[in-house]
């Protein structure tokens, strides 16, 4: 699917997934005949100043346009993202994780702009990869698949802010599952090992792009110290305030 999106005879196919899923290409740079594939058009830019950025000192704001899947505290290491479906965290990151934090999973649909940006300003110090499967990730799916964020291949983003470090993953998904970031070279889903790395402290500015997903799926943030201001089944944009610091 990833070889046929990224193919010219994919073209063809831009106007139907605008009609299918009512794609507003009025935001987007120029018009759909700008979009030689249809991973152009997944991966398409906003046009400057249609995603006011919520510039209040305490906010943590929303990476991504989506949905909120879930916003709230761990318990025990985990989250639940599904009645009876729990996400453990330390899977999720795939390395060990003391004590409880703050989540946000955000779910992107097709119809979404696919760009993900800086939850709050800060230093990217490092990243890391893993690799898995692409499992769809519409609420469906995630009822039904046991731990399927952490199952799924994800690319994760280490911030150090002014209120504590932020870890930002991006999971893959069916279909094209191809995720990129701004921050080092990472392609995912293009038959690498797991890799991680440490970053030169780059600094980066509140909703500054991050990374692409070349389909839509989800992010999840994970901090410390952020009360919720939005809940499950709230719309979300990037740059609207998904979290107010507690100290």
């Amino acid at each position: 699917m990833g070889q046929v999106a990224r193919s010219r005879a994919s073209r063809w196919l831009t106007r139907v997934f605008v009609s299918a899923y009512a794609i507003d290409l009025d935001e987007a740079e120029g018009s759909i005949e700008d979009y030689p594939t249809l991973e152009a058009l997944f991966t398409r830019r906003l046009r400057p100043g249609l995603r006011p950025v919520d510039a209040s000192p305490d906010v943590l704001v929303s990476p991504v346009d989506g949905t909120c899947a879930f916003a709230g505290r761990s318990q025990g290491g985990a989250i639940e993202v599904a009645p009876g479906q729990a996400l453990h965290l330390g899977a999720l990151l795939d390395r060990p994780l003391q004590g409880e934090r703050d989540v946000f999973v955000l779910y992107l649909s097709p119809r979404d702009y696919h760009r993900v940006h800086v939850p709050r300003e800060g230093r990217a110090t490092g990243w890391s990869y893993v690799p898995g499967t692409l499992w769809p990730v519409f609420p469906a799916a995630v009822r039904r698949v046991s731990g399927l964020f952490a199952r799924n291949e994800r690319a994760i983003v280490q911030l150090q802010t002014d209120r504590g470090q932020l870890d930002v993953v991006l999971v893959g998904a069916f279909g094209v599952g191809r995720i990129s970031l701004t921050v080092c070279d990472l392609i995912t889903n293009s038959g690498g090992q797991p890799a991680s790395g440490p970053l030169p402290r780059i600094p980066l500015e509140r909703a500054q792009e991050l990374g692409t997903f070349h389909l839509g799926s989800t992010v999840v943030v994970i901090g410390e110290g952020w009360t919720p201001l939005v809940r499950p089944g709230d719309p979300v944009r990037v740059g609207q305030a998904l979290a107010r610091g507690r100290r």
